[in-house]
């Protein structure tokens, strides 16, 4: 990058740091849409300034989101309705979008994972749908959060793996393939998988239509990314513009659907929201662990436990956001999803920032390939 360029991007963080010095000082003098125009617009700079450093651009889109979070609690009467018209009724055609995408970027040849990868694609997926969930009902127990709360933070547990796990297994240097395939196979075992353990751990505290809830899922996820995968057979290529603008149309949904939610839930995210946040640090940190040392009592080699710990910690927020708006309870089983959603981005670039300083041994390798490390 040349010295012009840092020098904008310097000057970009000069100024998101005046915006937020700036927003804190109207906080405090009781000038909340002051302090919510500062923060916002702090926060949105910070995001581009921080794309001028090697160490922290993967932390852009996530203070976008955190911008975007600040705006519907300072400003929520804007994201609620309009006319008479729910904006919480654009989260399901939004997620069908975000899997569709999500289906385009895939193809046959990631299901072929699972013969190539067995042992990790198995140990993946029973680490993911066995120690979140039960992770999920022990905070929610613990935290003696309201009901639907609770459920909540049990639902978001019982997600498959999101689909940001993918970058961050990149970025960690895990192994992509299987992270892949297991992003893959937790999604479409998402249906049958969620609902049962909805209902085994969530049915104290909501009422859990096992049926409804599977429906739901299916239409939210199966079909539009079995429309992306056939999108991808024959016109992969062919529509470049939207192939270009997937991943752009995606990352818009997912910032709207928070938005959206948090805008709904706002009074209750006033009450509890600290404790969200601590909840779903707690579930997503030990996730990671468990995850990798899950996978190293399986003698797994070092790049497939990295994979395994991401892929177990890190969650389909989003899905889970288009389940709590089916149930009919966005505003409060909605409000755990969209807290954890951009904190398990944070937590993930950080652990993939600490795995990229410590590259995967040559020794590590050089067991794999002699066999002393199971595949």
């Amino acid at each position: 990058m040349d010295k012009k360029s840092q020098l904008s991007y310097n000057l970009f963080l000069l100024i998101a740091g005046l915006c937020l010095v700036s927003g804190l000082t109207m906080l405090l003098g009781s000038r909340f849409d002051l302090a919510g125009v500062s923060f916002v617009l702090g926060q949105v700079l910070l995001a581009v300034a921080v794309r001028g450093y090697e160490s922290l651009k993967g932390f852009s889109y996530t203070l976008v989101i955190f911008a975007a979070v600040t705006m519907a609690m300072f400003f929520p009467q804007y994201f609620v309705e309009y006319n008479g018209f729910k904006f919480s009724s654009l989260i399901t055609p939004l997620l069908q979008l975000i899997m569709f995408g999500m289906g385009t970027a895939m193809s046959v040849h990631d299901f072929a994972g699972v013969i190539r990868m067995p042992k990790g694609v198995l140990v993946g997926t029973i680490n993911h749908f066995t120690i979140m969930p039960l992770l999920g009902f022990t905070l929610a127990s613990l935290f003696h959060f309201p009901p639907e709360i609770a459920a909540g933070v049990i639902l978001i547990g019982c997600s498959p793996c999101g689909m940001a796990s993918n970058v961050i297994s990149y970025l960690a240097g895990a192994n992509l393939a299987l992270s892949i395939t297991l992003t893959t196979v937790s999604t479409f075992l998402a249906p049958v998988l969620t609902p049962l353990l909805m209902k085994l751990l969530a049915g104290e505290f909501v009422e859990i239509d096992v049926m409804k809830m599977t429906w739901d899922i299916t239409k939210i996820v199966i079909f539009p990314v079995g429309a992306g995968l056939l999108f991808n057979a024959l016109l992969k290529g062919k529509l470049r513009w939207l192939d270009a603008a997937m991943p752009l149309a995606s990352m818009s949904g997912i910032a709207l659907i928070i938005v959206v939610i948090t805008a709904s839930g706002r009074e209750s995210l006033l009450d509890i929201g600290l404790a969200l946040v601590v909840a779903s640090l707690i579930h997503n940190t030990v996730g990671y662990f468990l995850g990798y040392w899950s996978a190293r009592l399986f003698r797994m080699p070092e790049r497939d436990c990295r994979t395994i710990a991401i892929e177990v910690g890190m969650q389909n927020g989003g899905l889970a956001s288009g389940i709590a708006k089916e149930m009919g309870k966005v505003a409060t089983v909605g409000l755990a999803p969209a807290v954890f959603g951009p904190l398990m981005n944070i937590t993930g670039s950080l652990l993939a920032s600490w795995w990229q300083r410590r590259p995967v041994s040559e020794e590590d390798l050089e067991d794999v390939r002699m066999g002393t490390i199971d595949n």
